[in-house]
């Protein structure tokens, strides 16, 4: 394997062997068996709660980016929707029933996920959430810290964790 490519694979997952190269940053293959392993992106969603001039983040509480701001959301599970995956995820973290008529959709970035030391390239989806409320309390303490409200003119984007969030808080939501 060349320097600097997918170190995060020593072995082929299929024969063992050392026999790597690892191409365009996503696909993996053994000389000695002839495996391809592709590491495709990751598709996750974000709901951008806002609640007059104000949006909701959470703060993380595991790594990556622990102690960072983030918003709501996670990964897509498979056979679900966007949508579905944003409703589920709102319920287990925050304790909200939503639809996804509550979801306005907002846009998608390109993230990168650093778990366990492996890198996971992500398409971040994201959708705005009008509340009628601040009430809002945490459901997965594991997870989320704490909960901040924090006004559009106050936000501190070297706060935020993730790239992806970071880019479209600043293009969207900042000069709202």
């Amino acid at each position: 394997m060349q320097e600097n490519e997918a170190s995060f694979f020593k072995f082929c997952p299929n024969c063992g062997m050392q026999n790597l190269t690892y191409t365009n940053n996503f696909k993996l293959h053994c000389s000695d068996c002839d495996f391809v392993l592709y590491h495709n992106i990751a598709s996750a969603v974000a709901v951008i709660f806002t609640f007059e001039d104000k949006i909701l983040f959470t703060v993380r509480n595991v790594d990556p980016d622990k102690g960072k701001l983030d918003l709501p959301g996670g990964f897509i599970d498979p056979n679900e929707t966007a949508e579905e995956a944003a409703c589920r995820e709102i319920q287990e973290e925050l304790g909200l029933e939503i639809t996804s008529s509550n979801l306005k959709y907002s846009t998608t970035a390109p993230n990168n996920y650093l778990y366990k030391t492996v890198p996971y390239r992500t398409m971040d989806i994201f959708y705005e959430c009008e509340l009628k409320t601040d009430a809002i309390s945490i459901n997965a303490k594991d997870e989320i810290k704490d909960l901040i409200w924090i006004k559009r003119s106050e936000i501190d984007l070297d706060k935020i964790g993730f790239v992806s969030i970071r880019n479209v808080i600043s293009s969207y939501y900042l000069h709202s």
